[in-house]
């Protein structure tokens, strides 16, 4: 049975999560990049009409300034939790609270807590993330997908393009399966000390992960 939204469309959903406010100090080696807000509610609402965010505990590895976990809060999770290893980052996801408390649409109980992704330990019923691609850090993305697997039966991520064949090799090894739900081009504004340019396209790919074991 399909769940109803308290939300009336994927479009409201991301006019609501535009009002996020994102990062005031990025730091580079963590990427630490804003998910803009129709990409994060379209996974979003690919994960709620799975039926894996109504009911349920969902966990956002390294929230940033908290869109998922608030977008899955808004969706009609049972618990959501948002970690992350940057505590500025976090200082602003618990002021956003108040924004979307603001807009009187109920949301379901939501903590942030700082700590290393490779320290989580609590299992959940849904793991939803976007995780550094890799690019300042080679193998960042692995440490998340790596935790999303120990704690989750499924995940929905983001990632670069072109990184197809490893993210089905990897999740293959680790007893998942890999589904592509489509690509999508970020346009990020230079936020890092070394941009140059006024916009910055980048192209990523969607992605569900799931197991039976």
């Amino acid at each position: 049975m399909t769940p109803i939204p308290q939300i009336p469309s994927k479009k409201d959903l991301a006019i609501i999560l535009s009002a996020i406010e994102g990062f005031k100090e990025p730091i580079a080696e963590l990427e630490q990049y804003m998910t803009p807000s129709e990409i994060a509610a379209e996974l979003l609402w690919i994960a709620f009409m799975d039926e894996n965010i109504k009911g349920k505990e969902v966990i956002d590895l390294g929230c940033g300034t908290g869109i998922f976990a608030f977008g899955a809060a808004l969706l009609g999770a049972k618990y959501v939790i948002g970690y992350d290893i940057d505590k500025k980052a976090l200082k602003i996801a618990r002021k956003n609270k108040k924004i979307i408390q603001g807009t009187k649409i109920p949301i379901s109980k939501i903590r942030f807590i700082q700590k290393d992704v490779k320290d989580v330990k609590r299992k959940c019923d849904t793991v939803i993330m976007n995780p550094p691609f890799g690019v300042q850090k080679k193998g960042a993305d692995r440490v998340f997908l790596k935790k999303a697997f120990e704690i989750s039966k499924v995940v929905y991520s983001i990632h670069k393009q072109g990184s197809d064949k490893f993210l089905k090799a990897f999740s293959k090894e680790h007893g998942f399966k890999a589904i592509r739900l489509g690509k999508r081009t970020f346009v990020l504004k230079p936020t890092m000390h070394f941009h140059e340019k006024f916009r910055y396209p980048v192209k990523v790919t969607l992605w569900k992960f799931i197991t039976k074991r």
